[in-house]
């Protein structure tokens, strides 16, 4: 693998990894609503991480109303999607 394909893959690949962060960050954010110095937080991953979970959730409605499963479902195919760059990462770096 040429060093600028390694280089585009590895990027990528660290891309998702940090996105899944702050997917997981975002979440877990909204199970403390109430907490003042957590809304400015809020407020800067929201339209980072929302248009991606909005796809999800636009076809996949809150269980019993209250349980939305669409984040992990989401954090579920960014994780399947960044596996699929790991084996470029690794044969690139030589292990």
């Amino acid at each position: 693998m040429s060093s600028s394909a390694a280089l585009l893959t590895t990027s990528i690949y660290y891309f998702l990894q940090i996105y899944i962060f702050l997917l997981v960050v975002r979440i877990l954010l909204t199970w403390f609503p109430t907490v003042e110095w957590m809304n400015q937080i809020t407020a800067t991953l929201s339209p980072l991480t929302d248009p991606y979970l909005d796809l999800f959730r636009s076809f996949i409605p809150p269980l019993g109303g209250t349980l939305d499963i669409s984040p992990m479902l989401a954090i579920f195919l960014l994780q399947i999607v960044a596996g699929l760059f790991t084996p470029a990462i690794s044969s690139s770096v030589g292990f």
